[in-house]
């Protein structure tokens, strides 16, 4: 039963970060591998920090030691010159004690010898590590710069690949068979042309299409009868067409009108 809910939880699981993939943003996931990267880039530069500041400990304590080893050396050569000065005088006590102190510094010195070739063994092995430290340094940063610089070129193709999609669903919708959301321009354009083939169909029937010159001639005859109307009003109203207004008026002196006889009188 045990097994049974591990392995079905490890199918959740496994099924809820395939789904986190698909649909992740390229963009964040790509941040998100950086970050890490220097993350991890910034914990070895602390880790070998560490190994260097070792490295530079054991340097001071070796130096340190060293000079504390010549002092001694020189002390124990200065106290062996007093006894043996002591004992030329005939101080048999004061040449002992300058012998003791002498003795000490000789346990001293060997004392320091021991710890001098300890911390050179240790110097040794922390000057590799150190070496080995800046070198996965050196080796990390330059991974992390190659990564940065793949970051650039990544963006640069997610932004192509988007304006891609983007090019490409503009062309489907312009291009697609019929849409839930409206109709397409193919269907559009269906219904224009549809609409346009009845019309004319239509006009054909019905002898919508006139000739032009049998048009021209209803018109110059419509025109004429209507001048002629025009004519006949003038006359009933003693009006002049606009034509006899325009010709000149001819008189007769009584001089020039015939005579008329006694018989035509009346």
């Amino acid at each position: 039963m045990l097994k049974s809910i591990r392995k079905w939880w490890n199918y959740i699981g496994t099924k809820l970060g395939m789904q986190l993939e698909a649909s992740a943003d390229p963009k964040v996931q790509l941040e998100q591998a950086i970050t890490d990267a220097r993350e991890q880039h910034r914990l070895l530069t602390e880790q070998a920090a560490n190994v260097i500041a070792n490295q530079k400990q054991l340097e001071f304590r070796l130096d340190r030691a060293i000079d504390e080893y010549q002092k001694a050396n020189a002390s124990a050569g200065q106290a062996l010159k007093l006894a043996d000065q002591a004992r030329t005088a005939g101080n048999a006590e004061e040449a002992a004690r300058y012998e003791q102190a002498a003795e000490a510094f000789a346990n001293r010195i060997i004392t320091l010898e021991r710890d001098i070739e300890d911390l050179k063994q240790s110097y040794l092995s922390a000057t590799q590590a150190s070496a080995r430290a800046r070198e996965a340094v050196n080796q990390n940063s330059a991974a992390l710069q190659k990564k940065l610089a793949e970051r650039e070129s990544l963006l640069s193709q997610l932004d192509q690949a988007k304006m891609q999609e983007q090019m490409n669903a503009a062309m489907r919708q312009l291009t697609a068979v019929a849409g839930d959301d409206g109709p397409t321009l193919d269907e559009v354009r269906t219904k224009i042309e549809r609409r346009l083939a009845t019309a004319q169909a239509t006009s054909d029937l019905t002898g919508v299409n006139v000739d032009a010159s049998m048009l021209a001639v209803e018109q110059a005859q419509q025109h004429a009868e209507a001048q002629a109307r025009l004519g006949e009003i003038r006359t009933q109203l003693g009006l002049l067409t606009p034509g006899d207004a325009a010709a000149p008026a001819v008189t007769v002196s009584r001089a020039e009108q015939p005579a008329i006889g006694p018989g035509e009188a009346g």
